[in-house]
């Protein structure tokens, strides 16, 4: 019988993503018991199921019912029993029907004429960061790191837009998505807490969120007062309706509990995706350089390659789902209470999926990855995600005609946010 590899230890995704444990996982035990053992500070748990075949993927995500976001939410870690409600009031940790009401209201921010509007804006943001970053090249060699020079701010300063976040304050968005997805990082130690016992804090408890929370009130009251055409401003906006939800609030209007959840997914969640795909798309484009000029050659398949390197590089690795009732998976039994984790990484490499998964093909199709998720939860922001991601690369395309690795990236410790910190490339 094929051992069970670890694919729970964060610490190894400091090298890469274990695509070869995935494929034994798919292989011979689609859905398999992980150890929870305690690393880097943070204490043991008490194990789950991993699921890393594509059907059984979707399957998970499609099931609300059975494989519940609500009853443990949906990081791989507990959350402290006395943070459960707390955690559970974001949409993320909702199931159906409540997750449906405040997708809803959400989603009228996300009008496709809004986000389309920032095509423009993009488009001259990446030109000027990539100006910039040519520049810092000429005095180092040709090299650059394209994380610290570009993505970054890319990512950060595209989201200050939609939000509508004032220039002064834009790198608290920055800082609070670092606490929030660097904690099991080592280097990102200088943002973790401590209580009383030396235990690491959990950055999204209310006590860590309480400066973001505070923040997301005052912007709130400063868009009533000064209404602009910016997402924060359509949510904090009371629409009037005579529907009722439970509790006497306009089934249009968002509690302030429920805006300050939404400021926090949104910040965190609309700034780490597109930070952590754009760096790893730029580098499968560079290790892939016959890909690259064909490309450029022919801008008319971006689209296609959009979608091949989210698949090639998800930026998240992982969701927990708790099964809601005893169930059946792939022939294992899973009892209520179970802590149940798909692999989207894996799922986007599954050979009953995807012919050659281990091949870039930038104009694969069809292309069914799982990179923004599958059922009620796929992500809300994946239509402007992808519009940032083919701004960037095509601007990427035309700025830089030689796009080489020139050093190995440095990777995130996480096995949640496939990310990376630095991307060293000869770019003249």
């Amino acid at each position: 019988m094929t051992s069970v590899p670890d694919v729970f230890d964060p610490r190894q995704y400091a090298a890469g993503v274990p695509y070869d444990a995935y494929r034994v996982l798919r292989d011979h035990h689609p859905v398999a018991r992980q150890h929870e053992h305690e690393v880097l500070g943070w204490p043991a748990g008490p194990g789950f199921w991993a699921v890393t075949r594509h059907a059984d993927v979707v399957r998970v995500l499609k099931d609300s019912a059975t494989y519940s976001s609500y009853i443990g939410a949906t990081q791989i870690r507990d959350p402290d029993p006395d943070d459960l409600p707390f955690i559970r009031r974001m949409m993320l940790n909702q199931d159906p029907p409540g997750h449906g009401r405040l997708r809803r209201l959400v989603s009228r921010a996300f009008t496709p004429g809004r986000i389309e509007r920032f095509e423009r804006v993009a488009q001259e943001r990446a030109r000027t960061l990539l100006a910039h970053a040519l520049e810092a090249a000429r005095t180092a060699d040709g090299t650059v790191d394209l994380v610290g020079a570009v993505t970054d701010d890319y990512a950060l300063l595209n989201l200050a837009d939609l939000l509508g976040i004032p220039e002064a304050d834009r790198k608290l968005l920055l800082h609070w998505t670092q606490r929030v997805i660097g904690y099991q990082d080592p280097d990102e130690a200088g943002l973790q807490v401590l209580d009383g016992q030396g235990r690491p804090v959990n950055p999204r408890s209310p006590a860590m969120l309480r400066d973001m929370f505070d923040y997301a009130r005052q912007l709130a009251a400063h868009k009533r007062r000064l209404p602009d055409d910016d997402v924060m401003t359509t949510l904090a906006l009371p629409q009037f309706s005579t529907s009722l939800e439970p509790g006497g609030i306009p089934i249009a209007e968002l509690a302030e509990s429920e805006l300050e959840m939404f400021f926090f997914l949104l910040t965190v969640a609309g700034n780490d995706t597109v930070r952590s795909a754009a760096p790893g798309g730029l580098l499968a484009l560079a290790e892939h350089p016959e890909s690259y000029e064909r490309l450029r050659a022919d801008e008319a398949k971006l689209p296609l390659a959009v979608d091949e390197l989210l698949r090639w590089h998800p930026p998240v690795l992982t969701f927990r789902r708790t099964a809601a009732v005893d169930t059946e998976l792939a022939g294992r039994r899973i009892r209520a209470g179970d802590k149940v984790v798909v692999f989207h990484a894996s799922a986007n490499r599954d050979e009953r999926v995807f012919t050659d998964p281990d091949r870039l093909d930038l104009t694969r199709a069809p292309n069914p990855h799982v990179s923004f998720g599958d059922g009620p939860h796929v992500c809300l922001g994946a239509h402007f995600a992808r519009l940032q991601l083919r701004v960037l690369y095509r601007e990427a395309m035309r700025a830089l005609p030689v796009l080489r690795p020139a050093g190995p990236p440095e990777r995130l410790v996480s096995n949640f946010i496939n990310g990376i910190k630095s991307l060293p490339m000869q770019v003249t």
